[in-house]
């Protein structure tokens, strides 16, 4: 039966694999941040001081040790600082970097192996993003959480759940974050620009991508740029597409909200609005300085308080002259899902964490108020929402639960197809070299059609 079900996992990966390249080749790193670690992957054994959870002990049969495989440390950081781990058991993190694919090689590598394993290293529980989730939870390589005792879901934003679900809907994991979205701008910039830093009287002069262009000419006279990079304001085109990278009939098409995109960004790019760079590279990050003369950044929490860093940087830094408003469109960027693998030997723990980091109030209001995170957690949103001395200092004391309790509701993870990471990347890669004049437009969008058809063979490609 084992060698059955080894496999069973073992084609079903494969097949995924196929469907999806291979694994796919990134350049921009994708959804939550940028890796922190090396392209090798890492291990490490952590047990962390005891914090808020909920359970006290592991279970009788559990396995001694927790394997988790993660992209970056986010989330590793607040599992050691807020979760509990069960007596007798051994956390074990095993941490490859988003580029290139590499994360999701290892894994997948990893769970064509999960059945003929050692117990102490099968994969217990594993992280994935928006932008390829869908590949797992179509997959016999995760399993049905309300099995292992997760249950309670009236918290959690509707998408979060719909999102991790399977085609049945058979939910394969939990979310802890909830990611909204925003214009994030520089208050001393907006001042100079629009005459005020206000966020209602910002978002009046941006509501529309009318006035948004508008504004960006504006700035330019002022000696300011409106985005550090072309892909600045990228997620809130693709987050809102009508219509999926890949047809029914397995064509590859552009929803209109990429071409207006693709627009936008030629217009920007001919009259110097934009620096001309990937979101995680220096030419943009380095624009968050207070030396920096880049108006508009956009993300979500996580985008801000993980990402950046130069703008809290103690001596270059401008900590306290930013702020957010919805910006011409509302939309969402990313998420961190905490995935079941199949086969684990830890169902009582990994269940412990997944209810600890969505269910736990005590933990998710740490996470807001320590950590400026926007949680998966109605109740804990809205209180602090409505509390009238809280404030991110990052944001000018701004309440930024409160503006993302505004919009959260509104997210739909709608037209997401396996083929997302590669298109949205692979797109934005090679159409920045058009935009610098590397290469004409027909060129670029070939580099394009060469990259997607070399990773994804079956798709049917523009002639």
């Amino acid at each position: 039966m084992k060698k059955f079900v080894s496999l069973l996992l073992a084609l079903v990966m494969v097949l995924a694999l196929v469907a999806c390249g291979g694994g796919s080749t990134t350049t921009e790193q994708p959804a939550n941040t940028p890796s922190t670690s090396t392209d090798t992957p890492s291990t490490s054994t952590d047990t962390p001081a005891p914090a808020a959870s909920t359970d006290t002990g592991a279970a009788s049969g559990e396995g001694k040790v927790f394997n988790i495989y993660a992209w970056n440390e986010e989330f590793k950081g607040f599992f050691e600082k807020y979760y509990t781990v069960p007596d007798g058991v051994t956390v074990n993190w095993v941490i490859v970097p988003n580029t290139d694919g590499a994360y999701q090689k290892a894994l997948d590598e990893a769970l064509i192996n999960q059945a003929d394993a050692a117990d102490d290293d099968k994969v217990d529980m594993f992280l994935a993003e928006a932008d390829y989730i869908v590949k797992y939870t179509n997959s016999e390589a995760t399993q049905d959480v309300k099995a292992l005792g997760v249950t309670d879901f009236s918290q959690m934003y509707p998408y979060t759940v719909s999102t991790a679900s399977d085609a049945n809907g058979v939910v394969k994991g939990v979310s802890f974050q909830c990611c909204p979205a925003a214009l994030i701008y520089r208050r001393s910039i907006a001042k100079d620009v629009l005459g005020t830093d206000d966020p209602d009287q910002v978002q009046a002069q941006l509501d529309s991508w009318e006035k948004y262009d508008a504004v960006a000419a504006q700035a330019k006279a002022k000696g300011y740029y409106m985005t550090a990079s072309e892909a600045a304001d990228f997620r809130v085109f693709s987050n809102n597409c009508t219509m999926p990278w890949v047809d029914a009939n397995n064509k590859l098409q552009f929803s209109p909200e990429i071409t207006a995109w693709m627009e936008q960004q030629e217009n920007f790019a001919k009259n110097g609005y934009t620096v001309l760079s990937d979101v995680w590279k220096e030419d943009c990050t380095n624009q968050m300085f207070k030396d920096g003369k880049t108006m508009c950044f956009f993300g979500p929490a996580w985008y801000f308080n993980f990402c950046m860093t130069n703008a809290m940087d103690p001596d270059k830094g401008c900590y306290g002259d930013w702020a957010i408003c919805e910006g011409p469109q509302s939309y969402f960027w990313g998420g961190t899902w905490l995935l079941a693998a199949t086969g684990s030997d830890n169902p009582a723990t990994l269940a412990d964490v997944m209810k600890a980091f969505t269910v736990n109030e005590d933990i998710c209001t740490k996470l807001v108020k320590e950590d400026a995170q926007f949680v998966n957690n109605k109740k804990v949103n809205e209180a602090i929402a409505s509390d009238p001395n809280y404030g991110n200092d990052f944001l000018g004391g701004q309440n930024d639960t409160k503006f993302f309790c505004e919009h959260a509701d509104n997210i739909k993870f709608e037209n997401h197809t396996i083929y997302d990471q590669l298109c949205n990347e692979k797109l934005q890669e090679y159409y920045r070299e058009y935009l610098k004049g590397s290469v004409d437009k027909d060129a670029a969008m070939q580099n394009f059609y060469k990259a997607i058809g070399e990773n994804y063979p079956t798709i049917v490609l523009p002639q």
